[in-house]
């Protein structure tokens, strides 16, 4: 097999001059047994079928019945620009090359239901969910941490939808403007803006699923966002909570000093949908470096603990019960841990489920009304 080069958008320039000669040609020969059509915008013919074609064979809008591709007509809705984490985004059409960066991005567009138009995964935390295994299995991974420029270039996505604004750096998969001007979209989850002025006061569940509605705009699949997000809401209603007062650390990384999470992100959410008194809920962050001092001094009821490969929940117990005082917490002597996948840590589609889980396993362990 001969070596992949990379497709610099000039060469994808040379390309459409070399297939634009025998285009007109047809058209020219066409033109000579037929009455003449133009297209008058001058739009060039979509390389990839528009959202909701059948594939039952069926030609999809804007071909003919024959499968040849014919002027596309503009899709309703569209074009579609919004404001992300201080940027503006435009897609003139739904994008149908999506790079998905982290694992909560990836498992919203499966929940959307354009994992078709997903062209690749990186930096995925944790196994997806078991209805979305062999979608998620056809989808090449380019890299197991944040991907750099060149493997993101080489899959010429048109739209690259991120977990984190570091994603999309210098130094990862490139700055937002320098991707934009190679024609190529991003959107971060605006649960992860940074900037104050973008940065939720406090996640809460209606922004989250504000989050899915928009995705689904920029996508053109805005009904199947409105049926998640029902569905989301309706499981939402079934959350058991832990008793009042019930306290709880939220564990994500680090030893010597733990990465905790802290008052205003996902975990609060979670937190406060499962009835549990955040030990850190006072720190104005997402996630926050708290050492053991302040933890052993509020004795938590319970510690959630995020599970990753890197880091699994199995160590963290380890390194609770052999630290002297660590051993000492009530959670630790009674075995008090709740254990939640890293994907379920962050803001998307596991959020309400994890609510769910934490406040059944919370009241399991003896804190229930």
């Amino acid at each position: 097999m001969p070596p992949v080069v990379p497709r610099s958008p000039a060469g994808r320039a040379h390309r459409r001059r070399v297939l634009v000669i025998p285009l007109i040609v047809i058209a020219l020969l066409s033109a000579a047994c037929a009455s003449p059509a133009s297209n008058a915008a001058g739009t060039a013919v979509p390389t990839a079928p528009p959202t909701g074609a059948s594939s039952s064979g069926t030609a999809p809008t804007g071909a003919s019945p024959s499968g040849t591709a014919g002027p596309p007509a503009a899709q309703a809705g569209f074009p579609v620009t919004i404001d992300n984490c201080g940027t503006q985004v435009t897609v003139d059409a739904p994008p149908q090359r999506i790079l998905a960066i982290k694992s909560t991005s990836l498992e919203l567009l499966l929940a959307l239901g354009v994992g078709d138009r997903v062209v690749g995964q990186a930096f995925v935390d944790s196994p997806v969910p078991a209805q979305w295994t062999a979608a998620a299995g056809k989808i090449p991974v380019i890299s197991d941490q944040a991907p750099a420029q060149e493997p993101v270039l080489e899959l010429e996505p048109d739209l690259i939808v991120a977990g984190w604004e570091s994603n999309l750096a210098a130094d990862t998969a490139g700055k937002r403007d320098t991707l934009a001007a190679k024609g190529i979209a991003s959107y971060v989850s605006p649960a992860a803006c940074k900037e104050k002025q973008y940065q939720p006061a406090k996640l809460t569940y209606q922004l989250l699923f504000d989050e899915f509605a928009e995705l689904g705009r920029l996508l053109g699949v805005s009904d199947k966002a409105a049926a998640l997000i029902a569905q989301q809401q309706q499981l939402l209603t079934t959350v058991q909570k832990a008793k009042a007062g019930t306290t709880a650390l939220w564990w994500s990384s680090g030893t010597d000093t733990p990465y905790v999470g802290a008052g205003i992100g996902a975990p609060q959410m979670v937190m406060d949908a499962a009835g549990l008194t955040n030990i850190a809920a006072d720190v104005k962050d997402t996630w926050t470096s708290l050492g053991w001092e302040p933890i052993i001094a509020a004795n938590p009821d319970v510690i959630v603990l995020v599970d990753a490969s890197w880091n699994p929940a199995t160590k963290k117990i380890a390194d609770l019960q052999n630290n002297p005082a660590t051993a000492r917490l009530d959670a630790v002597v009674h075995h008090r841990y709740i254990v939640v996948p890293f994907a379920a840590a962050e803001a998307g589609v596991r959020s309400v489920q994890a609510a769910v889980d934490v406040g059944a396993k919370a009241r399991q362990l003896g804190f229930g009304d």
